[in-house]
């Protein structure tokens, strides 16, 4: 499967932005998807998770009910809804598919990454 994400962007503090990731190849409604997120001297940190039924998921504590992950098999996306943005935010964005977790090592397939700028 190949992933490819969009949607980052710069936006103001207290914004909203929707990523998406779309994949491609193997069947995606089989496999869990994850975002996770590297700020520049960071290490990679997971944001959400969604299993391959959508009624799991799972959060980073950071997201504090301001993100949600959702999924749309028929079309291949997964969804990162991300609202009160503020510039601790700021981040390359990454989706990954694998397994259904919060380590980044459970995740066999991961996208380019998309820039997420918030400005404060």
């Amino acid at each position: 499967v190949q992933l490819v994400e969009s949607g980052g962007g710069l936006v103001q503090a207290g914004g909203s932005l929707r990523l998406s990731c779309t994949a491609s190849g193997r069947t995606f409604s089989y496999h869990a998807m994850g975002w996770f997120r590297q700020a520049p001297g960071k290490e990679r940190e997971f944001v959400a998770a969604i299993g391959w039924s959508v009624g799991v998921k799972q959060y980073a504590t950071f997201v504090k009910g301001r993100f949600t992950i959702s999924r749309a098999n028929a079309q291949s996306t997964v969804y990162l809804q991300m609202n009160s943005l503020t510039p601790e935010d700021t981040a390359v964005y990454y989706c990954a598919a694998g397994l259904y977790s919060g380590r980044p090592d459970q995740y066999d397939v991961w996208g380019q990454g998309t820039q997420v700028t918030v400005s404060s």
